[in-house]
């Protein structure tokens, strides 16, 4: 198992919060923000809008951390290196919507001006404790 396998298997294990990193003009940006991935695509689904999107179109490298805890101790976490892209296709933001949302227990029509960014991974970390 290599290792975005390995994050995958985490990652798909259950529905956790993960921390987007962006960066523009040397200030970096981290955010909370729901997601979904494709194992055989090798990406990271996420539907934002906001400072989050406008530093993507800026600047497509990103960084996605997700931490899993039990009592507050680390179990395990993993850390994707990416580059991402907003996808312009409406059937594929509805799709990614319904998943992402029912993943997290949200109506289908939440959140309906965020778009679609799908991030190609480029390396992953991960940690079992």
């Amino acid at each position: 198992m290599n290792n975005f396998e390995a994050a995958a298997r985490l990652l798909t294990s259950e529905p956790l919060m993960a921390h987007l990193a962006t960066c523009v003009d040397g200030r970096p940006h981290v955010a909370p923000v729901w997601f979904d991935v494709d194992v055989d695509e090798r990406t990271v689904e996420i539907l934002t809008t906001g400072r989050k999107l406008a530093n993507i179109q800026e600047n497509p490298r990103v960084a996605l951390s997700v931490q899993k805890d039990r009592s507050g101790d680390a179990v395990w976490r993993v850390t994707l290196l990416g580059t991402a892209a907003v996808i312009d296709d409406e059937g594929a933001k509805l799709a990614a919507t319904r998943r992402i949302n029912a993943k997290y227990g949200a109506g289908d029509s939440a959140w309906p001006e965020n778009e679609l960014v799908r991030i190609h991974v480029g390396s992953a970390t991960v940690n079992e404790y």
